[in-house]
């Protein structure tokens, strides 16, 4: 790689038509949401449209810049920008989510035993503060909490196994042993889908047989809403490791040049550490 010191140029792509294409399928996914939820009919087409052209998009310009690298378009600074720019994406990650372990936080804390003393008892008399938030007949239908040490502690694991994966497959690539490196590489996109098929079956069993839903107060509320985006992030994480893992056989990296796979990794054992810390505040405590 190019000394960022001696780096006489700073990499300038093409003029590209995919800012314009991006901006077409937001505008339809905006025009489609706000027509669906209305019960407008052309609502559904628009919202298909534009995440069509949004798949587009994506799948275009990530092409171009792959060709780039593989071209040798990038040396050292704009190895850089691409570091600074993973790493402040991932401090934007940290902070969506540290806004809704405060929301967690809040409910369970201050909001929960404020409602619970004797001056609002006076106008909710069954209130009990207790968390998980415990409901009675008037209030909303009843419903059970999510046990930690079941579905919960196996995806724990999971992801434990899925970020040691992760990390045989990044010693691989350091090492130049292509094996280690598609092997576990792929164990971890594995992992990563076996983590959200025990969870969508996790919701059903919450949904259906414990009467968990969005619902059910506080509780459920936070459950979703933590877990939910967590999974969602699991979700992406691994369309990107299986995107990495495609470039990885078709032999893309190398033992200098690898910030893709790098980039990657960060991003999933940031989801490992949310895990952790959503599995002890949401499941256990």
């Amino acid at each position: 790689m190019e000394s960022v010191s001696h780096q006489t140029h700073y990499f300038v792509p093409e003029p590209s038509r995919w800012p314009v294409v991006g901006a077409l399928a937001l505008f339809c996914l905006g025009l489609g949401a706000a027509l669906a939820v209305n019960g407008v009919g052309f609502g559904k087409l628009s919202l298909g449209l534009g995440f069509a052209i949004l798949f587009y998009m994506l799948f275009g310009w990530f092409g171009d810049v792959i060709r780039e690298s593989l071209k040798g378009n990038y040396h050292g600074k704009e190895d850089l920008s691409f570091r600074w720019g993973m790493g402040w994406f991932i401090f934007s990650e940290v902070m969506f989510f540290a806004a809704f372990f405060g929301a967690l936080f809040y409910v369970r804390t201050i909001s929960v035993p404020e409602l619970g003393n004797f001056e609002h008892k006076l106008l909710y008399p069954d209130f009990t503060a207790a968390w998980p938030l415990s409901t009675g007949p008037g209030i909303t239908q009843r419903y059970e909490a999510m046990a930690a040490w079941g579905l919960p502690a196996i995806n724990t694991l999971i992801l434990l196994s899925s970020g040691a994966t992760l990390t045989w497959a990044h010693w691989g690539l350091i090492q130049g042993k292509r094996t280690s490196l598609t092997i576990g590489l792929g164990m971890t996109v594995l992992l990563g889908a076996l983590f959200l098929g025990l969870q969508a079956h996790e919701y059903s069993h919450a949904m259906h047989e414990l009467n968990l839903t969005l619902g059910s107060g506080a509780y459920g509320m936070t459950f979703y809403m933590l877990t939910g985006f967590h999974g969602m992030h699991v979700l992406l994480g691994a369309i990107i490791l299986a995107v990495v893992w495609l470039r990885v056989v078709r032999g893309h990296f190398n033992t200098e040049h690898h910030f893709a796979f790098e980039a990657a990794a960060w991003y999933w054992h940031f989801v490992d550490v949310v895990w952790l810390l959503l599995f002890t505040l949401v499941y256990w405590l």
